[in-house]
């Protein structure tokens, strides 16, 4: 069966799955959304593992036996996420190879309470690459001003990057710029350009975010002029001279994903955004709600215009209501690391808890 989500991969969006869980692994559940929904990918952060590890018992015995190995806290969760990522990165690879490393990637995230230390996020991007070992997994590392410095070090150093919690035109470009730094101090070190990164562009939180600060006839609609903006400028950035004499050495291109693209406003259309942000060479991250929805009721009905469309008309409206883009990306930045960070706490919380449970019982 045809299902809409194989029109958006036959137009050239990769869509990725915006979740792991032990389950959805030993179900055969991931299995089958690669085979029938057309997924050929997954990305993972702190909410998603605090949600997977916090529900139920899939994960209890083996948090004992990690426990009982002496392991703890990070180490111990690391651990346990690196498990699920790489029997992921393993259904994955048949993609990974068949594309030449162009899709079939899964991602882990460094522990958000690093967003704002570039020495110690370059230190644990390398650990935890070399812990993985897996050639289709990203390290998440944060847009922030100090993820940027650490991204440039870490792709100098070969290790692939999703940039995580960017929100606007001018954050994708910081990070590309830093991209670019590190291949191009590769290029002068006589390295492999090819290591691979993409650029994860959060969308629905834009719109959660002004909701309460315009008129309904605004509503649902600022994300998705964001994304036009940020789409236009990356196709810019890769038709320029400089990324150009990259691509000719080698180098790949710094995929635009999108993020965030769960309909959070319940009047909305629940694949409104997967909807509005068909285009090719980008990549969807869904939720699974999403992902069934847009495969039981999604229309592809164009693409996204390259010259950025009505985004620039639809943002000066905005402004004219009194928002500010450039100070609302910052805020909502701040707020995806916080919303990390607690979900972080809360999941380390959790599996101390778990870890205790056996005394408690006795």
């Amino acid at each position: 069966m045809n299902h809409p989500t194989h029109a958006l991969h036959q137009l050239g969006q990769s869509l990725w799955l915006d979740n792991i869980t032990r389950g959805l692994l030993q179900s055969g559940t991931l299995a089958h959304y690669i085979s029938e929904l057309s997924v050929t990918g997954l990305t993972s952060n702190p909410t998603i593992f605090q949600h997977a590890i916090g529900s139920g018992d899939a994960y209890d015995d083996r948090i004992h036996e990690l426990a009982d190995a002496g392991l703890s806290n990070e180490d111990l969760f690391f651990e346990l996420a690196i498990e699920d990522l790489a029997e992921a990165a393993d259904l994955f690879r048949p993609v990974f190879k068949a594309s030449g490393g162009v899709d079939g990637w899964v991602s882990l995230e460094v522990s958000p309470l690093l967003a704002d230390h570039a020495a110690n996020t370059i230190q644990a991007a390398n650990r935890l690459h070399v812990k993985a070992g897996k050639a289709n997994l990203f390290i998440k590392i944060p847009g922030t001003p100090q993820g940027i410095e650490a991204i440039e070090q870490v792709i100098f150093d070969g290790v692939p990057v999703n940039v995580t919690l960017l929100f606007s035109r001018e954050h994708m470009l910081n990070a590309a710029e830093a991209y670019m730094r590190g291949l191009e101090r590769r290029l002068a070190a006589g390295r492999d350009l090819n290591v691979a990164s993409v650029l994860s562009l959060f969308v629905s939180r834009w719109d959660v975010g002004v909701k309460q600060e315009v008129a309904p006839p605004l509503h649902n609609r600022l994300g998705i002029a964001i994304a036009m903006r940020t789409y236009k400028a990356h196709g810019e950035l890769l038709l320029s001279e400089r990324w150009q004499r990259l691509a000719k050495a080698g180098a790949r291109p710094q995929r635009l994903l999108w993020a965030s693209t769960g309909t959070k406003d319940p009047a909305a259309p629940d694949t409104l955004y997967v909807q509005a942000l068909a285009a090719p060479d980008t990549i969807n991250t869904l939720p699974e709600k999403t992902l069934l929805a847009f495969a039981d009721h999604g229309l592809v009905n164009g693409v996204l215009p390259l010259d950025g469309g009505y985004a620039e008309v639809l943002i000066d409206e905005f402004t004219r209501e009194g928002v500010s883009v450039n100070a609302l990306a910052v805020r909502l930045q701040r707020e995806g690391v916080e919303a990390f960070a607690r979900s972080w706490s809360a999941l380390l919380t959790g599996i101390r808890e778990k870890c205790a449970a056996p005394a408690q019982r006795s």
